[in-house]
């Protein structure tokens, strides 16, 4: 059985990627930090279309947290066999020298120390030596990794550059034990994370400098994870899917 845990999925990518695993077979786990009602939602859309889902509360940077929650789902699904690292966070936009460290490492927590925690437990989960039978992770990044975001989220850029790294040296390491890591790194998607970073029309600001001319749709990215994590892409390991419209 293909269980599949996707963070921060109660909106964005998340909740899209959610939404297809499930239409495509995988039992799977929406975490969430906050906003319970929304994650309630995106396991009643799953429901309603024959589904299985359920939802777990858990703040990924927290240690602690994490542990507990892949506990919870050996117990309600068992192991996983499927990984979505997309929990993330940014926020305002700034130059470098309003950055404070108590910003830059909460940054940090989430969306660096954040993905090796979860990748560390799916790991222990996956992996032949441990009795696993393999799986598949797959990493969101952002084309900000490539690009560096200059004079908006620096912070935000570097955290996805540390996560193209962990996905290429993780790929290796475990490559023998059945587990194929991947990453995706969108460009400028219409979802909630821009009004984070105090610019909620982001997206149709800079569309029209994109080569497509457009931005992009959670829907799409997603059908890109969920390719990469199925056996459609079972040679296909340390690489990296740009959606980012050409930029």
């Amino acid at each position: 059985m293909a269980i599949a845990l996707v963070t921060g999925a109660s909106r964005g990518i998340g909740k899209a990627t959610a939404i297809l695993l499930a239409q495509s077979g995988y039992k799977v786990v929406v975490n969430y930090q906050r906003n319970k009602q929304a994650a309630d939602e995106v396991i009643s859309t799953i429901h309603a279309a024959g589904g299985e889902a359920i939802a777990i509360k858990a703040d990924i940077a927290d240690e602690l947290q994490v542990m507990a929650m892949f506990v919870e789902i050996d117990n309600a699904f068992g192991p996983v066999t499927a990984l979505v690292n997309n929990a993330g966070i940014l926020f305002q936009q700034s130059t470098i020298e309003e950055l404070t460290a108590e910003r830059i490492n909460c940054v940090l927590a989430t969306n660096v120390t954040g993905y090796f925690l979860c990748c560390r437990e799916a790991v222990k989960r996956m992996a032949i030596r441990y009795g696993g039978n393999g799986g598949a992770i797959v990493n969101v990044s952002s084309a900000a990794s490539r690009l560096g975001a200059p004079g908006e989220y620096v912070d935000y850029a570097a955290s996805k550059g540390a996560v193209d790294t962990l996905t290429t040296g993780l790929s290796v390491e475990v490559a023998a034990q059945g587990i194929r890591v991947n990453g995706v790194r969108p460009g400028f998607i219409y979802t909630e994370i821009h009004a984070s970073g105090g610019e909620a029309g982001r997206v149709d600001r800079v569309k029209d400098l994109l080569p497509m001319k457009r931005g992009g749709q959670p829907e799409e990215v997603a059908q890109a994870i969920v390719w990469l994590l199925s056996d459609k892409a079972s040679y296909v390991t340390g690489s990296f899917l740009d959606l980012a419209g050409g930029k």
